[in-house]
Formats: structure tokens, C-alpha cells, sequence
């Protein structure tokens, strides 16, 4: 174990400090921009009509895993991204890969699915802790969690969890964008730029960390939902125009033990998170917007348990939703899998994965790509897993 460059006798009154300087940041730090521009709301497409009634039903089609970087026994916390105008590539994963979490040598890996192959492309290592550290000036000490993004040029946007000292608990949000406009994504190296750290906290940005998708708004835009995770824990979302430029932020502070906010939106104003809980109910919280996310209320949680473990969702063609979790009974070997019309109820579970206890099975990631949703997570903390469903033709609409 590496020695400790702090008497121990001394890291209790570091961590009191620096709580103060944060604490006192959250109060000094600037209100947001004004925001109010509703979420894309696009009409069914490809036949599937939209519906009041049950939600869609899936039916799986296939599955097995991203390949992994030569040298590279441990990965986690994957992101899909559908390529809507690549005509190879359908979809691109993400995730971090090396050792082990947290690790000097873990960067982010890339795999495309490939069209004509039927086959996920070799992984390609395309971000790294060195390359972001020399871009932006830093010392960087471990990277993590990507979450990819297009925009309105179809030029692809990463953003990813760095660190220096204080481990993920000191983490800024980093991002890099693609440096050749409307080039197709190349499968070994899409040319990523590191353009600099988002603007969060007067205190360095200290402490703000990125899991899950984008929320798209109608306007091209989007908004990234964040967290910040040290002593409180709570929600943040970040606003960006369609060209990927930050324009402000709002932060959630209603609510103490909440990380990880994955976002629907109902129509274009009325939005909800769903949230990873850590506290002792250890059910899925639950925050809402009427207005577009200016302003959000804290709701009753779901009657569904959270194992402290990321959940996903996302809406489908014909305006339902799914969402994918870990259940407490079961922890992190059982993920499964619901679908609900509102958002707020939501059917029977669907066992994706049921493995021996202590297993794993998380951070799921979630994307609609060729008439198909895909699915990724973490599979034994060795490799990504993905699978692909279908909808049933008996629930398909008229093309």
C-alpha cells in the first residue's frame, strides 16, 4: 500500500478545512443562468405509434460482450451513444478499462457497433489521464465514468470524471470534444480535444461527477445531469447549447443521500430524475420539474429498492419508458428491467441478469439505435456486457 504523504494524525482536520471551503462555496457560488427551453419531444417514429395505453412490450434479440482493450482484466461504467447518421457504425460504447478502478493506467475505451460486421469493432483506448492532464495543465490522477454526447454538427462530445488528490470524492467534470466536425467516428481514433473542466464551483469545481445520458432539447441543446458527492450529496444539471457550449447550471439541494440523476422527460417542461439512494429506505428517489428544470420539487420515492447502485432510464418510440436497476434484495448480481407509461408506475421486473451472490452486474446504459433498444453494464467487473431488444411485432404500429 502506498505510504500516506499526510501524518494521520492530520487527515481528520484536512477533510474539516476543506468541508468549510466547500460548504462555503455552495453559498458563494452565483446563480444560475436563466433556463427555460423544453426537452425534444419528437413524434414516434419508424411506424411505432404513440400511445395512452400499456407501454410497449420488448422481446430480447441478442447479446454478449463489448471486447475489451489488450492489457486491460477490469472495466466499468459503460455509455451508449446511437450514430444516427454514420451509415456503418449504429452505435458507439464507452466505458473506463485498465487494472482496476481508479488505477494509473485506466483510460476510456471505445467500441462501435458495426452494421455490416454485425460485430462490435475492436475497443480503442481514447482518452487517457496524461492527455487530458497535458491538455488542460493539470495533474490528473485517475479518470472515469464517460458519458458521450452529438452535436448539432454530428461532432461527438465526452465528458469524464478526473481526479487529483482526494480521490472521487475531489473529482471535476472534464470535457473533450471531437476536433474534426462531421468526420465519421474512426473505430481505432476519433480525435478527441480536452477544451477544459465545466465551470460547477468557485472551489476548482470540486467535488462534481458525471453517470448518465444527456436529456436532448428541442432546440438541439441539452442538458447533462450531474452530482456532487462530497459530505451532502445531491443532484446537478448543466445546460448546453447546441453546439456543445455550457450556458449555466441548476443544483438540487433538497435532498441529502441522492446521487447518480437519470432524467425523463414527460413533455417538454414536465421532467423527472430518477435517483440512486443512499439512504437506510434504500428506495429510488425521485425529484421533479414543471418547467423545463428551472425549479424542482423532491417526490415520494419509488415503492422499488436500490442496492446504492445506478439506475437507468430512458424513453421509447411510442412515448413509455424503461428503466433498469439493481434490487436491494439482491444487490448488484440481479439487474433488472421495467417499463411504465408515466414514469411513476412501473410494470413487474424483467430478469436481465441473475448471477451468484457477490457478482456484479451494474451501472447500465441504455440507447435506441436501428429500430432496437441496447443495453450495457458492468459484467463482473471484467468487461461490459450488452444486449439488444426488439419490440414485439403483435405491439408494433402500421409503418
Amino acid at each position: 500500500m502506498r505510504k500516506s504523504l499526510l501524518p494521520a494524525s492530520l487527515a481528520p482536520l484536512l477533510w474539516l478545512v476543506l468541508g468549510v471551503l466547500v460548504a462555503t462555496g455552495l453559498l458563494l457560488t452565483p446563480l444560475p443562468m436563466e433556463v427555460h427551453r423544453p426537452a425534444a419531444w419528437p413524434e414516434a417514429a419508424n411506424g411505432f405509434a404513440a400511445s395512452t395505453a400499456a407501454p410497449i412490450q420488448l422481446e430480447f434479440e441478442a447479446r454478449g460482450l463489448v471486447p475489451q482493450p489488450p492489457d486491460a482484466p477490469a472495466a466499468h461504467a459503460s455509455n451508449l451513444l446511437a450514430l444516427p447518421q454514420d451509415p456503418e457504425f449504429a452505435l458507439a460504447a464507452f466505458w473506463f478499462a485498465g487494472s482496476k478502478e481508479a488505477a494509473p493506467d485506466v483510460g476510456i475505451a471505445m467500441s462501435l457497433w458495426s452494421r455490416s460486421q454485425n460485430a462490435w469493432t475492436p475497443a480503442a483506448r481514447v482518452v487517457d489521464r496524461h492527455l487530458v492532464g497535458a491538455a488542460l495543465g493539470k495533474s490528473i490522477m485517475r479518470i472515469g465514468n464517460p458519458v458521450a454526447w452529438l452535436d448539432r454538427q454530428q461532432r461527438l462530445h465526452v465528458f469524464v470524471v478526473g481526479t487529483g488528490l482526494g480521490g472521487w470524492a475531489a473529482s471535476r467534470v472534464l470535457h473533450l470534444r471531437q476536433s474534426q466536425p462531421q468526420s465519421p467516428l474512426d473505430p481505432l481514433q476519433p480525435a478527441l480535444e480536452a477544451i477544459g473542466q465545466l465551470p460547477l464551483s468557485w472551489l476548482w469545481n470540486l467535488s462534481h461527477l458525471v453517470r448518465h445520458a444527456p436529456l436532448p432539447l428541442a432546440d438541439g441543446g441539452m442538458v447533462l445531469p450531474l452530482y456532487f458527492e462530497l459530505g451532502a450529496k445531491y443532484p446537478v444539471f448543466a445546460w448546453f447549447n447546441a453546439d456543445g457550449e455550457f450556458q449555466g447550471m441548476r443544483k438540487f439541494t433538497g435532498i441529502s443521500q441522492a446521487l447518480q440523476p437519470a432524467l425523463l422527460a414527460l413533455d417538454g417542461d414536465r421532467w423527472l430524475a430518477l435517483l440512486r439512494s443512499q439512504s437506510q429506505d434504500g428506495q429510488i428517489g425521485v425529484i421533479a420539474s414543471s418547467d423545463g428544470g428551472k425549479v424542482w420539487q423532491r417526490q415520494a420515492d419509488l415503492p422499488l429498492s436500490n442496492d446504492d447502485s445506478a439506475v437507468a432510464t430512458m424513453r421509447l418510440p411510442d412515448g413509455s419508458f424503461v428503466m433498469l436497476r439493481n434490487p436491494a434484495e439482491r444487490g448488484r448480481s440481479q439487474l433488472l428491467m421495467h417499463l411504465s407509461r408515466d414514469g411513476q408506475t412501473w410494470s413487474a421486473p424483467q430478469i436481465l441478469e441473475d448471477g451468484v451472490d457477490g457478482s456484479e452486474y451494474s451501472y447500465p446504459a441504455m440507447s435506441w439505435s436501428d429500430d432496437r433498444l441496447w443495453l450495457s453494464y458492468t459484467s463482473l467487473r471484467q468487461g461490459i456486457a450488452w444486449q439488444r431488444w426488439r419490440i414485439k411485432l403483435s405491439h408494433q404500429g402500421q409503418p
